[in-house]
């Protein structure tokens, strides 16, 4: 579906009806002929057409509005991190009098879900939009970019896609787990496992990089059965328990991609009677609030989301307010290690 620039006026000539009847038709007032809605309706769906709600709610004033697309379709809302990446948008958009329409979207390949999306960037509703937890290549937000539309993106890599309307803020995946690697051997650990996200996100993407590139720089074995996969705490669970079950060849260290990732492990670790740091070492990687509470207290990369989020919707609201540049605005930022008590030298 793409963009079609026509107002109510033309659709109104093409029906041979008055304005006021497409009103009442798109507002589902019941005093229309059921032969005239179908008509419009087939008209309005032929052409793409959808109202501006913006100039219909403020009359023409600017909207002040980000629109914030949460793509969950593994439940990232009930990770901690979730709310505080929220949060942060808000907080920091509500500083420069924007407000956010948020939007959990559970599947972007599903057609209705694309239309919706869409639909609330053509009918004006918001100034831009910012997507969190979006595959590396999602079709709906390069065809939006490609439409004009500013976009913010946390967690992308596309070579070569330089549109000033992209703004992307990226964490350094790929080093934090060659870090994450350095560490744990050099508490001598030489069998390293790891429990990885979606290989079609960046961050996973990257993450395996960075933890295979230095597993080969130290001459560390990969062993293809410790290469896990799992989302948040239910999969990290699920991915150490399948190990456990299955084989009593196990790593003496594992890198988890994320901090809940690393609690189902270690939760399934205790299930099997074992023990953190004692039988096998767990570092993760975000620094969640309950990182520090956990038992043990877990070792992992402290992600500053404050910085990340903050920094996003400050570039969105610039590019809105002042123009975008001349090409992407691309940032990368670090993290910084942990140490607690989830590891141990062997």
């Amino acid at each position: 579906m793409k963009k079609i620039d026509i107002k109510s006026k033309e659709i109104a000539e093409i029906a041979g009806v008055s304005r006021s009847t497409i009103s009442r038709v798109i507002n589902n007032y019941p005093n229309v002929p059921p032969k005239t809605r179908e008509k419009v309706m087939k008209i309005i769906e032929q052409y793409g057409y959808t109202p501006n709600l913006s100039a219909q709610v403020l009359a023409g004033k600017k909207t002040k509005t980000l629109g914030l697309f949460f793509i969950d379709q593994w439940q990232f809302s009930k990770d901690s991190s979730a709310n505080l990446l929220i949060t942060s948008v808000i907080e920091s958009a509500s500083a420069f009098g924007y407000i956010v329409l948020t939007n959990i979207v559970r599947d972007l390949k599903n057609p209705e879900s694309i239309k919706n999306v869409k639909e609330i960037f053509y009918q004006g509703r918001i100034n831009a939009g910012i997507f969190i937890g979006a595959e590396n290549h999602e079709p709906i937000i390069e065809e939006l970019i490609a439409e004009g539309f500013v976009i913010g993106i946390l967690d992308q890599y596309l070579p070569g896609r330089k549109e000033p309307n992209r703004i992307v803020y990226n964490l350094n995946n790929e080093r934090v787990a060659s870090q994450a690697v350095d560490y744990l051997y050099g508490l001598n650990h030489k069998r390293i496992g790891i429990i990885n996200g979606d290989l079609k996100k960046a961050a996973a993407s990257f993450k395996f990089q960075g933890f295979v590139k230095q597993m080969e720089h130290h001459n560390l074995a990969i062993n293809k059965t410790w290469i896990m996969y799992g989302h948040y705490e239910a999969g990290g669970y699920e991915a150490m328990s399948n190990l456990l079950k299955s084989s009593t060849d196990l790593p003496t260290a594992i890198f988890a991609a994320s901090d809940s990732i690393a609690f189902g492990a270690i939760r399934a670790i205790n299930d099997f009677s074992l023990k953190v740091p004692d039988d096998i070492s767990v570092i993760g990687m975000n620094d969640q609030i309950l990182s520090a509470y956990y038992k043990p207290a877990l070792t992992t990369f402290r992600a500053n989301y404050e910085e990340l989020t903050t920094g996003i919707t400050q570039s969105v609201i610039q590019a809105i307010e002042k123009g975008t540049g001349a090409e992407s605005v691309i940032m990368t930022l670090g993290c910084t290690l942990i140490e607690r008590e989830s590891c141990k030298k062997i």
